[in-house]
């Protein structure tokens, strides 16, 4: 399996199996209690399809101020978002927000979807590269939430794909160097 398609279907087919919501309460326990978390104010989460990390817990914490993306065209725009705002489901099946977008540059943290992740900080999307066009030229951090048993030692990486500052997953945190 050395190509992104291969590769893919592979991270598909794996986390069916796994225990997303054990790994996620695992994986945001561990954000709870990082000092990035806890010095940060703006930070954006994604929601989860039926088998991705699901950090949507977070948005209780009342301390801080929260945005979800939402496509427009090729490119990934930032909205605000609190519990009970409404959403809507895009055409990737995914829901967004309905919020006007924000900007990028005020966020501290982006948590980033992925299929799988390397130890080199490069995450495997879906294909589309909405997340490598969001993060380019991005100053907070990039954090991608994965499972154990998806971090690889090495994926294929293109040219226009963006390394995150860190990776979490149920039972580690590696900061990427």
């Amino acid at each position: 399996m050395d190509n992104k398609t291969d590769l893919r279907k592979y991270a598909k087919d794996k986390r069916q199996n796994l225990p997303i919501n054990d790994i996620s309460h695992k994986i945001i326990e561990t954000i709870k209690k990082s000092d990035s978390y806890l010095k940060s104010n703006n930070i954006m989460i994604f929601y989860p399809t039926k088998y991705e990390i699901n950090l949507l817990p977070l948005l209780e914490d009342k301390t801080k101020n929260f945005y979800l993306p939402r496509v427009s065209g090729e490119n990934i725009e930032v909205c605000t978002y609190k519990i009970g705002d409404k959403l809507i489901k895009s055409t990737l099946g995914i829901y967004e927000p309905i919020s006007p977008p924000t900007g990028k540059s005020n966020l501290d943290i982006v948590f980033t979807p992925a299929l799988m992740a390397d130890m080199y900080g490069y995450r495997l999307g879906y294909g589309g590269g909405y997340y490598d066009r969001l993060l380019k030229d991005f100053t907070a951090l990039k954090i991608i939430t994965i499972p154990d048993e998806l971090l690889k030692d090495k994926l294929p990486a293109e040219p226009f794909d963006v390394r995150c500052d860190y990776i979490l997953t149920q039972t580690k945190t590696i900061r990427i160097k």
